[in-house]
């Protein structure tokens, strides 16, 4: 059987780490190199348990170093690139858009023309550009986001993301390349670093601190657990038709102040000494430009490449909160920050 050759970029990151997990736990005919730049949301810890299988190679990269990107990755015959890297948080973006521009705009420039060089010379199979709803804005009450909907970013990330989608599609127009994009709804399961809604909710409640929801807690997403979101984009990588965007969701839309809830409620069952944890929501001052609704209507991706979701939303929820109670030592040396030092002890020079 052929092997897979593939190259993941942004791989040491949430959604990145758990696609390579994905991959090397159910396939033995592939090879994969991971990308990454090992930034604040890049863990090498994510990967370690891979460190010393042969089907693995780590190459320390930032993927806006045009000259650094191309001279480490030169000789590799990659087949397929799925690209994760992004900067993707975005209070940080409204904080300091300059960094996402950069990321997620040049380096997915870098990224195409790297995948341009390989198409050329007759090695590439895919280019699969793993993207997001939030480049189409917010919804009102009813409707859904299609792969037809009009582009309306209002955050400096989500305007570097639309960016980024714009390009990749102009590389099939131009130049005939195996792109294809997939935008995915909101994102939750292990590895998710400290920062974003449902991790932050989980480890605030283990450690008895405020849960603080913007404004009344009443802004929707449409919420994917990323095991789902790793098989879905597997798929569209087999797949998939070149040239084609696919939205993956669940139709499982919760607005903020449930999700917490829910948590609360979790908590309360494993984590009893700080029951009841609801006591600690906290409703805080609404961020700039939030929007208030995501959904995504997946039907193309389940008609079109047959994907369904694995995992119901309570049993994904209680594995995602039995993880970061069952990984304390993972996300305490995150919130540290001597996670940043382990990739140089471990693994540089190898």
């Amino acid at each position: 059987m052929t092997q897979r050759k593939i190259l993941v970029t942004g791989g040491a990151g949430f959604i990145g780490s758990n696609f390579v997990h994905t991959l090397l736990e159910n396939k033995s005919d592939i090879s994969i190199t991971v990308v990454d730049k090992l930034t604040y949301a890049g863990n090498f810890r994510n990967l370690e348990r891979w460190k010393d299988d042969s089907r693995f190679l780590f190459i320390k990269s930032d993927i806006a170093d045009k000259e650094d990107l191309f001279s480490k990755l030169e000789g590799h015959n990659f087949q397929e690139i799925a690209h994760f890297a992004a900067e993707s948080h975005v209070d940080r973006s409204i904080l300091g858009p300059e960094e996402f521009v950069k990321t997620n705009v040049l380096g997915t420039f870098y990224m195409l023309e790297l995948a341009r060089e390989l198409h050329s010379a007759g090695k590439l199979k895919v280019f699969l550009h793993v993207s997001t709803d939030e480049v189409f804005g917010s919804l009102g009450e009813d409707g859904a986001f299609t792969e037809s909907t009009s582009y309306a970013p209002n955050s400096p990330y989500s305007a570097s993301k639309a960016g980024s989608d714009h390009l990749v599609r102009s590389y099939f127009h131009t130049y005939g390349m195996p792109v294809i994009t997939t935008n995915c709804s909101n994102n939750y399961g292990p590895y998710h670093f400290p920062e974003k809604l449902i991790p932050l909710m989980i480890l605030n409640c283990l450690q008895g601190k405020p849960l603080p929801v913007y404004g009344k807690g009443e802004n929707i997403r449409d919420w994917l657990f990323v095991k789902d979101h790793c098989l879905a984009i597997d798929m569209a990588i087999q797949k998939g038709k070149y040239g084609e965007t696919y939205n993956i969701g669940t139709r499982n839309e919760k607005n903020n102040l449930e999700i917490v809830e829910l948590i609360c409620s979790l908590m309360d069952k494993r984590h009893p000494e700080g029951a009841p944890h609801n006591r600690l929501i906290t409703f805080v001052k609404d961020r700039p430009g939030h929007d208030f609704r995501y959904a995504i209507d997946p039907s193309k991706i389940e008609k079109e490449l047959g994907w369904t979701p694995k995992y119901s939303f309570e049993k994904a929820m209680e594995e995602t909160v039995d993880w970061y109670i069952n990984n304390q030592d993972w996300w305490k040396e995150i919130l540290s920050g001597s996670y940043e030092s382990y990739y140089e002890q471990q693994y540089k020079g190898r």
